[in-house]
């Protein structure tokens, strides 16, 4: 059964331009830059999202004359984001400055640039500068901007300069809080835009939609109808190009930390007063301040790791994670989560939130599945309530963003023969329309100074301070939890499989 779709767009869909300004790219010759910055701020153009007046300089290490960024950008949108035929006007936006990033030369430049284009452009307020660079080196471009007067600290972001970081946000709990101390002592919290690019996705934005423009939803989204949730992120890839990162980092730090706490605060949060960004962002923090935190004595019960051994997926040959190249032979990063949480609040008490993520997996998936209880009593003589499957409601985030609703239905045949049915909407089948890349939204909004899709200062420290009890047992000099393995390709390792006897979870 599929989703009918009947919008009237001038009174349901509404989207801003932003006003004349520029944009500073750091990191500029990396690859995000050609993979997602770039043919974002491109596929923005083209809807005529850009500001009218509006700039893109480009800054990096690597040595480049502006001719020759721009030719680098344009072979990117044609083998990277396969754009046949880009428009030649865009890259009349695109400028570059080469240096060293501690060097007040490059500063000096780039203010100059600034001042020279804001001038031939009439505009008024200071550029966005996006930091594509690791944490150490984001410090000292912000410092260097600082002393530079290029941005300047104040609640005036417009006026004077927002910042948008990408993760990662440190690697712990320390990190991240030095981390923020930092940027909060050059930046106001409202300059700052700590990007995920998982809130950036169709489906993610529409949980805040399906929960609170729905009078359906909110009287059975509690414990008394929710037997659990599951949150999964599964990749079929494993480490690929990466490894070199991966091994400082591991899953827990690189995806669970962020987008999976930020798609669990998204389901489980109270309403929001209003569709504004600090009302939104502080019942996120509300919510992730409920989380029952992680218990020495029950970590084991609660929380599992693995690692990926030699499997196959899809019928091709994968190598262990030990075998990658750039892994260390002894390396004990894992490459798997799952963990059981507990929302200790009125609304959720009780209800366990399950949370996984791996990779080299069966199957690419970001989903969200809410599984109701069963009837309480079944009218069916030969149908006891334990055999009637469960309402499941699933937002599937990626790769086919959209939703997905199991009941239970008669079939065409016998007076009593009952099943599964599944209602199914698919945002660009039933929607006829391209979905967006998130990189896009997020550019757009960090343009638009609007703080709702990304990660405030104290939801950043809440999530670091959750996963603070793993990181120190799996990390520490006196580690207690095993790292268990799983061939490549299948679900993950079967211990998991004690934390929810789940169909959807074993799938």
């Amino acid at each position: 059964m599929k989703a009918s779709t009947c919008f009237s767009p001038g009174d349901l869909c509404i989207e801003q331009r932003p006003n004349s300004q520029g944009y500073v790219i750091f990191g500029a010759s990396g690859d995000l830059t050609c993979r997602k910055l770039i043919p974002a701020l491109y596929h923005l153009y083209k809807r005529k999202l850009l500001p009218r007046n509006f700039y893109v300089i480009g800054c990096a290490r690597t040595q480049m004359t502006m001719d020759e960024f721009r030719k680098k950008m344009h072979k990117a949108l044609i083998e990277i984001a396969k754009i046949s035929e880009p428009d030649l006007k865009f890259f009349n936006y695109l400028h570059y400055i080469a240096g060293n990033y501690a060097s007040n030369e490059l500063y000096d430049a780039l203010k100059c640039k600034i001042v020279q284009l804001n001038s031939q452009y009439n505009i008024d307020i200071a550029p966005v500068f996006y930091m594509s660079t690791p944490p150490t080196i984001m410090e000292t471009i912000i410092g260097q901007l600082s002393d530079s007067q290029i941005i300047i600290k104040n609640q005036d972001a417009f006026a004077h300069g927002r910042v948008v970081i990408e993760k990662p946000f440190g690697s712990d709990l320390q990190s991240a809080i030095r981390l923020d101390r930092a940027l909060l002592s050059q930046l106001d919290e409202n300059q700052i835009y700590r990007i995920d690019h998982y809130l950036g996705k169709e489906t993610v934005q529409n949980i805040l939609m399906l929960r609170f423009a729905n009078i359906i939803f909110e009287p059975i989204w509690n414990r008394n109808y929710i037997d659990h949730i599951e949150i999964t992120v599964s990749e079929k890839l494993g480490v690929e190009h990466r490894a070199g990162y991966f091994e400082t980092s591991g899953l827990l730090r690189d995806i669970y930390q962020n987008h999976m706490l930020q798609m669990l605060a998204l389901v489980a949060m109270e309403a929001p007063a209003s569709f504004e960004a600090n009302c939104i962002r502080e019942e996120k923090v509300k919510l992730l301040r409920s989380i029952r935190p992680f218990a020495k004595e029950s970590l084991q019960r609660n929380a599992i790791r693995a690692q990926y051994s030699a499997g196959q997926v899809e019928g091709q040959h994968m190598c262990a994670y030990l075998d990658e190249n750039g892994v260390a032979s002894d390396s004990t990063v894992e490459t798997y989560v799952a963990t059981r949480l507990f929302v200790d609040n009125w609304r959720w008490q009780g209800v366990p939130f399950y949370l996984r993520a791996g990779k080299k997996m069966p199957q690419k998936c970001s989903e969200i599945a809410i599984t109701f209880k069963q009837v309480p009593h079944s009218m069916f003589a030969k149908l006891a309530p334990i055999t009637l499957s469960p309402n499941i409601l699933i937002l599937n985030v990626q790769p086919e963003e959209g939703i997905s609703l199991q009941i239970q239905a008669k079939h065409p045949g016998p007076k009593l023969c009952m099943g599964s049915l599944s209602m199914n909407f698919n945002y660009k089948h039933d929607m006829n329309v391209a979905l967006s890349d998130a990189y896009e939204r997020l550019l757009l909004d960090s343009m638009l100074g609007d703080q709702t899709l990304f990660v405030r200062s104290d939801a950043l420290e809440l999530g670091w301070k959750l996963i603070a009890p793993l990181l120190d047992d799996w990390y520490g000099e006196y580690s207690q939890s095993p790292l268990y393995t799983y061939s490549a390709g299948t679900w993950g390792p079967k211990e998991s499989g004690a934390l929810i006897k789940s169909k959807k979870w074993r799938l």
